[in-house]
């Protein structure tokens, strides 16, 4: 049969191969770059978290798991999206929160998060904006929208006194309550590196009295003058909010990881990915962006 390429299923402890056509069966995880926090006095919200796509265990948004790729023989470009960069309080005072890049691989795009709002009463500061996991709301703003199957929306902002926490893959980011920041929503568990590993998690909301806090690889808003944290690296964490005097989290880069059958050769790669196996896979770990080629058995 031409251009049969082999797929593996590990159920019970064994591998069977089936065997499809037109090009190379791949597992992946795509995560967007994580969206930052605002910078505003008390009331600033947090980042939204990278979308999430997955063929391997879950999949960001609360949708169906995706189906593995069929991929043609060929060279392709993996792009791995940037962190968004913090406010800082020396330049970037009474700034909303800035959008993480977005990941892609062959027809797969991840979009990078949201970036929270804060209460400076201009036109659209208030609200969080759309991500891949939406960014939080300030003041009386809503928080911004995510994408369908990548992740959630962000939590609303309290009028007056708090933001809303960024959202995650996993979770809507949380809304504020009086003088008490949103907590940044959850991240996905996805196994396909071989163990489990939680990302996408958004960051927490700023409040007058209680800051929001965040999930693994979210980042938690800041107190007084200090910095907000940042989401974690090659997670597509969101960045938490910051003070007006304190300066803005990052997020967190995000990721791009492949996995096909260890009986296919070892493919040709640029960008220096980390390549392991596992289980009867061989996985290609991005962090940053390169190419892979991909070739027949």
């Amino acid at each position: 049969m031409p251009n049969r390429r082999e797929l593996g299923y590990v159920s019970a402890g064994s591998t069977s191969v089936v065997y499809v056509t037109g090009g190379v069966a791949i597992d992946f995880l795509v995560v967007g770059g994580g969206g930052t926090g605002a910078n505003y006095g008390t009331i600033a919200a947090g980042g939204g978290a990278g979308g999430l796509r997955s063929s391997v265990t879950a999949t960001g948004g609360g949708g169906s798991l995706e189906s593995a790729l069929t991929v043609p023989p060929a060279t392709y470009t993996v792009t791995v999206g940037a962190g968004a960069r913090g406010p800082y309080s020396y330049a970037g005072s009474n700034a909303i929160g800035s959008v993480g890049g977005a990941s892609s691989f062959y027809t797969v795009t991840s979009f990078g998060g949201g970036g929270g709002g804060n209460d400076n009463n201009a036109a659209g500061f208030n609200a969080g904006t759309i991500g891949g996991c939406g960014g939080g709301g300030a003041g009386s703003g809503a928080g911004g929208s995510g994408i369908t199957n990548q992740g959630y929306a962000g939590g609303a902002g309290y009028s007056g006194n708090a933001g809303g926490g960024g959202a995650g893959a996993g979770s809507v980011g949380a809304s504020a309550t009086s003088g008490v920041g949103g907590n940044g929503g959850t991240g996905v568990a996805v196994s396909i590196t071989g163990s489990s590993v939680t990302y996408a998690s958004g960051g927490g909301g700023r409040g007058s009295s209680t800051n929001g806090t965040a999930s693994a690889g979210g980042g938690s808003s800041a107190n007084g003058s200090g910095a907000s944290t940042n989401g974690t690296a090659n997670t597509g964490g969101g960045a938490g909010a910051s003070s007006l005097n304190g300066n803005g989290g990052n997020g967190g880069s995000g990721v791009v990881i492949l996995r096909t059958v260890d009986s296919l050769p070892e493919f040709t790669t640029t960008g220096s990915p980390t390549i392991t196996t596992s289980g009867g896979y061989r996985i290609y770990q991005f962090t940053g962006s390169g190419t892979i080629t991909v070739v027949a058995a």
